[in-house]
């Protein structure tokens, strides 16, 4: 994505979280966990329907319009296209999860995964009601049935993350 900031105070990150929110329910979507950077975003997805880079373009257009408006520019808000891979199994899954709420903590943004606002790690671990577009039952299923024992897991999870998985 762009190496110019794409979310410069709340409002943005208000704003992109409404068009996400709009696109996941539309395309029926799942949102197992994001991440919103200054300058990019991490999403893990569900498709049940091949629709992926038809809501990635109604995501990232429908953003980079309000951007553009907001602040009196035009053209590209991303740098490129979106990368997308699939994901081939549970470990995979908890990984790909582990990743994304760590990446303001390899970036230097914060010192813990808590500490950043605008990801859904807080959500999992119960310090702050999910996003409207988050579903947090399939990922948190996976740890526990007993949701509050799966966020403590969950937790200890992402705190046991190898030492290259929390630095840049």
């Amino acid at each position: 994505m762009r190496r110019s900031r794409i979310f410069w105070d709340n409002g943005h990150h208000q704003m992109f979280g409404r068009i996400l929110a709009l696109v996941v329910k539309r395309l029926g979507w799942r949102c197992h966990t994001y991440c919103l950077m200054p300058n990019h975003y991490h999403l893990l997805l569900e498709t049940p329907e091949p629709n992926l880079s038809a809501g990635m373009q109604r995501l990232n257009s429908n953003f980079a319009q309000w951007f553009n408006a907001e602040h009196g520019f035009s053209g590209h808000v991303l740098e490129r296209r979106f990368f997308s891979r699939v994901v081939e199994s549970t470990y995979d899954l908890f990984e790909l999860a582990r990743y994304v709420v760590l990446n303001p903590v390899r970036a230097g943004l914060c010192e813990e995964p808590g500490g950043w606002e605008w990801s859904s790690y807080r959500a999992f671990t119960g310090d702050a009601g999910p996003a409207a577009f988050l579903t947090t039952d399939l990922l948190l299923g996976q740890f526990a049935r007993d949701a509050d024992r799966a966020r403590e897991i969950f937790r200890t999870f992402v705190d046991d993350a190898p030492p290259r998985a929390r630095s840049t």
